[in-house]
């Protein structure tokens, strides 16, 4: 099964780490160094010129790539079936 990150980047969802909320995860130190590390190593790829909403750390032939999508984790999720028994609010 593929899963759409927006735009036109559409990933198999075997090959999805993570799905990270942006705003929630950022304020941590660590997750901005690792962030700003992924830039300067060129594994970010940004899907819009949209704020990003969400970041999804995938890997593909031992490849890491790390979207930056404008659509939010929740819906990710969902799109996902991740959330399938949980009725949000």
């Amino acid at each position: 099964m593929f899963i759409h990150l927006g735009g036109d980047v559409v990933v198999p969802i075997k090959d999805i780490i993570a799905i990270m909320d942006i705003e929630s995860t950022t304020n941590s130190h660590n997750t901005k160094e690792f962030l700003k590390t992924a830039e300067d190593e060129g594994f970010i790829v940004k899907i819009s010129d949209d704020k990003p909403k969400s970041f999804i750390i995938t890997e593909r032939d031992n490849k890491t790539v790390i979207y930056l999508s404008p659509i939010s984790s929740v819906t990710l999720y969902r799109r996902a079936n991740f959330l399938d028994d949980v009725t949000l609010k």
